[in-house]
């Protein structure tokens, strides 16, 4: 008798319809020793206030000063990606092709405080970041087409500096992650008549296997095609285009979530962890004077980290030559981050010693 499929045992791919590619999922592959390399422990001591460190409050940064800010702190980054007014290029058409690209490079602060991340700050505080992200993805999208909100967190990310911070990058060209979705959700809205993430929020509700958290207005999913281990999106449960849209009802419970999502993937190894996120929703600029029903707004949160603190997935090889691969199924990873408690590890053990 023919071996029955287990997808919690046999490999097998995965299609996204997001990016109109494939997964490759070989969940027997846990099961190996790991002898690769091992990154360092991510929570070291960090001083609540440094006068040397360019994001702290009152500090100075190249050849300016910052103000004493007790909340957040928006400013244009001094070492911009992308610049205003720059000469275009000569497309010489054919293979050689280029184009202009002009923008512009933000730097938002979460707070005041080095020694803290968004699932250590209060609601409250979360809030006021969404509130600031909402506000400039209003007034950059005013001119520009595309408004890229991204957090990197943790040296394993490439982050430079531990104060909290994202950054904001606007440009005037429409790149090409959030080109692909506009398509793909574009082709099925055109087909199906409901955006595309819409139906699948529905889907993820009904089945009940992939839900790490939810709440009245979000809900917060493993990806049936999610590439690294603990990867999530994060869903608003009504269609919304974009940030600035939301209510404070939506708003509210968008920092309620968030908090509990990110304690969750603290509590996983115990550690602070790392992940690079951002923000996707309907075009701006220009764009957003056509119809834009097929978007639907949506976070995405992809961390390293696959076995403990210090063993992190590599996107090399297989998946830089041929396709991305994971071993951990989505539903594993899901059933893994539902089972964390939404007590913040250090605030349990700072309880335990009090008790």
């Amino acid at each position: 008798m023919a071996e029955k499929f287990d997808a919690n045992e046999h490999q097998h791919i995965r299609f996204n319809p997001l990016k109109d590619d494939w997964v490759l999922v070989s969940p027997h592959r846990m099961k190996r020793p790991w002898q690769g390399q091992l990154e360092n422990e991510t929570d070291r001591s960090i001083p609540r206030h440094d006068a040397c460190n360019p994001l702290c409050p009152g500090a100075t940064r190249h050849d300016k000063v910052n103000p004493n800010y007790e909340g957040t702190f928006v400013f244009e980054n001094d070492f911009p990606a992308m610049l205003d007014n720059v000469p275009e290029p000569e497309d010489t058409g054919h293979l050689l092709r280029s184009a202009k690209a002009s923008g512009t490079c933000r730097v938002m602060c979460f707070h005041p405080h080095s020694d803290i991340t968004l699932p250590l700050m209060s609601q409250t505080e979360i809030r006021a970041v969404i509130d600031r992200w909402a506000e400039q993805v209003e007034e950059l999208g005013a001119k520009y087409t595309w408004v890229q909100i991204f957090e990197n967190k943790g040296e394993v990310m490439g982050c430079s500096n531990p104060h909290p911070h994202c950054q904001i990058w606007a440009s005037s060209f429409l790149p090409n992650e959030p080109s692909i979705k506009d398509r793909t959700q574009k082709e099925y809205y055109c087909i199906h008549g409901v955006p595309l993430l819409v139906d699948y929020a529905n889907l993820e509700m009904e089945k009940r296997e992939r839900i790490v958290v939810e709440n009245d207005h979000w809900l917060v999913v493993i990806p049936y095609w999610a590439t690294w281990p603990y990867e999530t999106m994060l869903l608003p449960k009504r269609h919304v285009q974009q940030l600035y849209d939301l209510t404070d009802e939506e708003r509210d419970a968008l920092a309620a979530i968030m908090k509990r999502l990110l304690t969750k993937y603290d509590n996983l190894f115990e550690s602070s962890f790392p992940y690079s996120m951002g923000w996707h929703g309907a075009p701006t600029g220009e764009l957003k004077m056509r119809d834009n029903s097929h978007w639907q707004l949506h976070a995405m949160y992809y961390p390293p980290l696959l076995r403990s603190a210090t063993v992190k997935k590599f996107m090399v090889g297989y998946e830089m030559l041929a396709q991305a691969q994971r071993d951990l199924t989505a539903e594993q990873a899901a059933t893994k981050l539902r089972s964390l408690p939404e007590i913040h590890y250090k605030h349990k053990n700072s309880q335990t010693v009090a008790n």
